[in-house]
């Protein structure tokens, strides 16, 4: 445990940041996740609401990637990984149909 005022203070930053970085992964994560169902929905029926469903899910998801990057709390290189494997699971169902 620190002694010094400063020391302590900055631990308290560092347990505030690092809650603020995991509610933000979660919620990248959980939008993942809610698009990836929703492409699989749209493979089992391919119809145009089915589609708009998902293109509104992967805007969300964007969105909130790109935040969390701009916030510092994922790499640039991770969140286009993430990016990009959005957008490969959509043209893998939308090339076979």
């Amino acid at each position: 445990m620190a002694n010094i005022k400063s020391a302590k203070k900055r631990i308290q930053i560092a347990e505030r940041n690092r809650l603020h970085n995991k509610s933000y992964k979660s919620a990248v994560k959980t939008l993942m996740k809610s698009y990836l169902e929703a492409v699989d929905a749209y493979k089992a029926n391919p119809t145009p609401e089915a589609l708009e469903a998902v293109n509104a899910k992967q805007s969300l998801a964007y969105s909130k990637i790109d935040r969390a990057v701009k916030r510092g709390v994922l790499h640039s290189n991770t969140g286009a990984r993430r990016k990009s494997k959005l957008a490969v699971a959509l043209k893998k169902v939308t090339a076979t149909n």
